[in-house]
C-alpha cells in the first residue's frame, strides 16, 4: 500500500472517529436544551431521560457504540474503532453525569475527579496512538483478530456479542464511581486525598510501563522485556490500569456507595483473562517461549515485586 493510500486511510478514519459520537452528543443537547426550557417544552420523552441518568447513558451506549460501532466495523471488515473510543467513552460519561440536571455533588470533588480523568484518557490516547504509529484503525486488536479466526462466518453476527455487549458492560460499570460522584454532595474527606493518589499512581505506574515496553518494541529488542517495572512483574500496565480504575472506586466507597467497586472487580477478572491470553502467545513464540516460562517461574503476575530466583538468562536471538 503507498504512502498516499495510507495517508487518506488515515484521514479518512480519524474523521470517523470525531464525527461517529455526534448522534449521543446532539441528542443529549437536544435534551438538556429541552429541560432547561421548563415543563412545558418537555415530552414524555425528555422526562424518562430526566429521572433516568444511568438507563440513559446505558441506551446512549447501545444505539451509538454497540449499533453504530459495529456496523462501520463491518463495513471496514475491522473493530478497531473500540480501542481508541476506550480511552474517550469514561470522559464522556463524567461530563455527562456532571451535566445531568439530576446531578449534586461537592464542586471541588467532581473537578479533581474530571481533572483525573482526562489525564488518565490523554496517557492512554497518546500510548495507543504512539503504538499505532500515530495511524487511526491501522489495524484492530489482535484478539479480536484470533476471535473472526475462532468463530469463522459467523463472526459477522458473533462479533457484537464478543466486542461490543462486553464493552458497555465494562465501561458502564467502571464509570459507576462518575455518577456516584455527581449524586451525592457530601464534604470532602481524607478517603478524597486517598483515592487521589491512588488514582495518580495507578496513571503513572501505567504510563511508565507502557513507556518501557514501547522503547523495547521500537528497538527491536530480542528476548524478554525484564528492566524497570517489567523487573518486578510480568504486566505492570495492567496492573496500573486496575490501581486507576480502583482508585476510582475508592471515591464511590467513601460516598457510601460500596457497589461502585464492581465495574472495578469486573475490569481485573477481564484483565486476568487477558493476561492468560498475552501470556499464551509469548509461549508460542519458539524464540521466546524457554525465557518466559522461566519469566513466569520467577516474576510476579501483576503486583510489582521481588523476584523468587536469579534473573533471566540471556535469550539467544531468531
Amino acid at each position: 500500500m503507498g504512502s498516499g493510500s495510507v495517508s487518506y486511510s488515515n484521514l479518512k478514519n480519524a474523521s470517523i472517529a470525531f464525527l461517529v459520537p455526534l448522534p449521543s452528543i446532539l441528542f443529549y443537547s437536544s435534551f438538556l436544551s429541552a429541560i432547561n426550557g421548563g415543563p412545558k417544552s418537555s415530552s414524555s420523552l425528555w422526562t424518562w431521560c430526566y429521572h433516568h441518568p444511568l438507563l440513559l447513558a446505558n441506551l446512549l451506549f447501545f444505539f451509538n457504540v454497540n449499533l453504530l460501532f459495529w456496523i462501520i466495523g463491518l463495513i471496514q471488515s475491522s473493530h478497531w474503532m473500540i480501542d481508541p473510543y476506550w480511552t474517550v467513552i469514561p470522559v464522556m460519561l463524567v461530563h455527562f453525569y456532571s451535566t445531568h440536571p439530576l446531578a449534586q455533588y461537592n464542586w471541588l470533588r467532581s473537578r479533581i475527579v474530571i481533572l483525573l480523568t482526562w489525564v488518565w484518557s490523554i496517557r492512554l490516547i497518546h500510548n495507543y496512538l504512539r503504538r499505532e504509529k500515530w495511524q487511526w484503525g491501522a489495524r484492530q486488536d489482535w484478539r479480536f483478530t484470533l476471535l473472526s479466526q475462532h468463530y469463522g462466518t459467523n463472526w459477522c453476527w458473533a462479533s457484537f456479542f464478543a466486542i461490543y455487549v462486553p464493552e458497555q458492560v465494562l465501561l458502564i460499570g467502571l464509570s459507576v464511581p462518575f455518577y456516584v460522584v455527581h449524586s451525592v454532595n457530601q464534604p470532602l474527606s481524607i478517603w478524597d486525598l486517598v483515592a487521589v493518589v491512588v488514582c495518580v499512581s495507578g496513571i503513572v505506574i501505567a504510563y511508565i510501563a507502557d513507556t518501557q515496553l514501547h522503547n523495547f518494541v521500537e528497538h527491536k529488542n530480542k528476548g524478554i522485556l525484564e528492566k524497570g517495572l517489567w523487573y518486578y512483574c510480568r504486566h505492570p500496565n495492567y496492573f496500573g490500569e486496575q490501581v486507576w480504575w480502583w482508585g476510582m472506586a475508592v471515591f464511590s466507597w467513601k460516598l457510601g456507595n460500596g457497589w461502585g467497586f464492581v465495574g472495578a472487580l469486573a475490569n481485573s477478572m477481564c484483565l486476568a483473562y487477558v493476561t492468560k491470553l498475552v501470556e499464551d502467545r509469548m509461549l508460542k513464540q519458539d524464540s521466546r517461549a524457554e525465557a518466559y516460562r522461566l519469566y513466569q517461574n520467577t516474576t510476579s503476575v501483576w503486583v510489582p515485586w521481588f523476584k523468587s530466583s536469579s534473573p533471566l538468562p540471556k535469550c539467544k536471538d531468531a
